[in-house]
């Protein structure tokens, strides 16, 4: 049974639901850490095998994966997009299509890391542009790590502004 936090009963998010099977410590933080930062691309496959395998039992199946877009100079620096390999791993696993071109990350916003959840919401504001028609209604978003879930909320507006209807949030981890 879906549960709905405080926040998101006073203030409704943009999305609709959103999985996170593992809490954003221990083996896991490590595992997502070291991928995003270290470029160990490798715990990439086991963090998206699984989140792919709680998936299978607990979620239902969207029309589409679109992986949390990368600036292109935060992308140049880290030399890949680590939710872009999280969701190739989910895409191939339960043969859902992925998007990687239909919405491009506009602002090369500063990390979010070190911001409250105020900041975090006006240095998201408007990052996202969708630039290629989205043939879906039902999309989930994929994301390595929900803090305050401020960065999917965003993607999620642009999405709901050109016509998709429901918009889950797939995630390795809630911090």
């Amino acid at each position: 049974m879906p549960q709905l936090c405080r926040k998101c009963i006073s203030s409704p998010p943009a999305f609709d639901e959103t999985i996170a099977p593992f809490i954003y410590q221990g083996e896991i933080r490590h595992l997502i850490t070291n991928l995003k930062y270290g470029t160990q691309t490798k715990n990439a496959r086991l963090l998206g095998l699984l989140l792919a395998n709680h998936l299978k039992e607990n979620a239902e199946r969207p029309d589409l994966i679109i992986p949390v877009p990368l600036h292109k100079t935060r992308y140049r620096e880290r030399g890949f997009n680590q939710t872009i390999e999280i969701a190739s791993i989910i895409s191939k696993t339960l043969n859902i299509p992925l998007d990687l071109s239909g919405c491009i990350r506009i602002e090369n916003t500063p990390h979010q890391v070190a911001l409250n959840a105020q900041q975090r919401q006006l240095n998201i504001k408007n990052a996202f542009s969708i630039i290629s028609p989205i043939r879906a209604q039902h999309i989930a978003i994929i994301d390595d790590v929900l803090t305050t879930g401020s960065t999917v909320n965003e993607l999620a507006n642009s999405l709901k502004q050109v016509g998709v209807i429901r918009i889950d949030i797939w995630t390795c981890a809630k911090a």
